[in-house]
């Protein structure tokens, strides 16, 4: 059985990547001729030049880059949600939409836009922000979730609404936990009804694809529920080969931790 979802872009046409630049041609290339000192020319040589010392960077010591994960992070878009500039629930990744955000808030405060959290950019972010909540670091969803399906109302059901884009962990008609998904493109689709998780997969790495797909609950073929790196990264603006995208870490292992083989699947539109 082959099974696997990849990340693709939103309208699954993947841009071309751009040729590396090329250096240019510089001055120096080859030395000047010598030439002979003049006759009145003074015989003393010239003295050697200090070198000085380099300046220390004035944004500081790099904390958190793009790539970076953990709790940290987390904290870092919850305080730049605080005052605008983060406009998702955190998800404990620094992709590009992090780096974003970090330049929006840097070009707000003179600093230099270089998306990278500093410890300039750190300090300047505590001095203006509160320590985060529990409900603001780890929310429900970004969306509102929707009103159940009548399918997800009696015993362990993962239900997933196409219209919210949320995925609801519920239990006998109670919703334990929420959070944001992302689906397959119009080419690839992923697909509605009722299902059941038929297989979980940990550390799942796509046979099709060869991408990781962590925390992979299979519930139809090769489309599964698992955690996306990608979506973490970019959000919406890419989607999956079908399979139901997760882009908060935190929460998918703590799914794939209660989900048991057998519990039912409800996708609708």
């Amino acid at each position: 059985m082959t099974a696997g979802c990849k990340a693709q872009p939103a309208d699954s046409a993947s841009a071309a990547p751009s040729s590396p630049p090329r250096a240019a041609a510089t001055d120096d290339a080859k030395p000047a001729a010598q030439q002979s000192p003049s006759p009145d020319a003074s015989s003393s040589s010239p003295q050697a030049t200090a070198t000085p010392a380099p300046k220390p960077d004035p944004q500081g010591t790099t904390l958190m880059a793009s790539g970076s994960e953990g709790k940290q992070v987390r904290e870092l878009q919850a305080r730049l949600r605080q005052i605008g500039h983060f406009d998702r629930s955190p998800t404990g990744y620094y992709g590009t939409v992090t780096v974003a955000a970090v330049q929006s808030f840097q070009g707000k405060r003179g600093l230099s836009r270089t998306g990278r959290t500093d410890t300039v950019t750190w300090q300047k972010l505590l001095g203006m922000t509160h320590e985060p909540t529990a409900a603001e670091l780890n929310p429900p969803a970004t969306l509102p979730v929707t009103k159940p399906d009548k399918r997800c109302m009696t015993g362990r059901v993962l239900c997933i609404s196409k219209n919210s884009r949320t995925l609801s962990w519920m239990i006998d008609g109670r919703v334990v936990s929420s959070m944001d998904v992302r689906f397959g493109s119009q080419y690839t689709p992923t697909r509605e009804g009722t299902f059941s998780v038929y297989w979980k997969s940990r550390h799942h790495v796509s046979t099709i694809y060869h991408t990781a797909m962590p925390y992979a609950m299979f519930f139809s073929g090769g489309q599964a529920v698992h955690y996306s790196a990608d979506f973490a990264a970019r959000g919406y603006s890419g989607a999956s080969h079908g399979c139901v995208n997760v882009r908060d870490k935190g929460k998918i292992a703590s799914l794939f931790a209660q989900v048991r083989t057998g519990d039912k699947v409800v996708v609708y539109g």
